[in-house]
């Protein structure tokens, strides 16, 4: 959030990107967008934890589902017959492979399907908001970013997160530190990136192609993890795609 915050006030301060200044109207035309933002990182990390990475990646299937529908819902959008058979099978993979988990975790479950939720939520916001006749797409990663960054730093302080930060021992190992540096500014990347596809194409369409690294993910997954148990028809089921 710090390195959004910052690329893009760099950006708008040297005329490089252009987004609306913050006024008394900006909170009501970016709300709930940050709340859902906050919500699908948080759920997302909290599911891995829980979860092995094969199991995590195929419920991760159901925010296509979720997207579609509120796609309907929110943005009265129509799919053809094609579109929705192929989400059909992509849900039917999902079903199968959590149908033979034999390592079920409940909470997990749950975690992660709120996370589908909150991406679903977010892609179809993050659809409506970014019309240039409303914040655009650098206006929405910076309110974003600027809205959630405070209760953000309060929650790591009450969770006790923030003092394990401040006390890890690697900050003096220059390579660590670079490496922690490159990954905030690629988190700002994969943002843009997805504000980016989102602002060309469909919610969907954006939820589609994020799923597409899953596919590595789990294979992944079932060598390196080390919590995915084997059975062919869940096997089976997470190569439904």
């Amino acid at each position: 959030m710090g390195f959004t915050i910052l690329i893009l006030y760099i950006g708008k301060v040297k005329g490089i990107i252009t987004f609306p200044d913050f006024d008394r109207e900006i909170p009501r035309r970016i709300f709930p967008l940050p709340l859902l933002y906050i919500g699908n990182h948080l759920t997302g990390l909290s599911g891995t934890q829980k979860l092995s990475l094969p199991m995590f990646t195929v419920l991760r299937k159901f925010s296509i589902l979720f997207t579609l529908i509120l796609e309907m819902v929110i943005l009265k959008k129509r799919y053809s017959l094609s579109v929705a058979l192929s989400i059909l099978a992509i849900v039917i993979g999902a079903f199968v492979a959590a149908s033979f988990d034999l390592s079920f975790n409940l909470e997990g479950y749950i975690i992660v399907l709120l996370n589908d939720a909150f991406t679903a939520a977010y892609g179809v916001y993050t659809k409506e908001k970014i019309n240039p006749k409303e914040l655009g797409k650098y206006g929405v990663l910076f309110y974003n970013a600027a809205f959630m960054i405070l209760p953000t730093l309060i929650l790591t302080i009450w969770t006790g997160e923030f003092k394990e930060a401040v006390y890890f021992k690697q900050w003096t190992n220059v390579y660590f530190a670079f490496q922690f540096l490159l990954a905030c500014m690629m988190g700002f990347i994969l943002l843009y990136s997805i504000v980016l596809c989102s602002f060309y194409n469909s919610a969907l369409t954006t939820t589609v192609v994020g799923a597409l690294k899953n596919v590595s993910i789990a294979y992944i997954g079932i060598f390196i993890g080390g919590d995915y148990m084997f059975s062919w028809i869940n096997f089976i089921g997470l190569n439904i795609w």
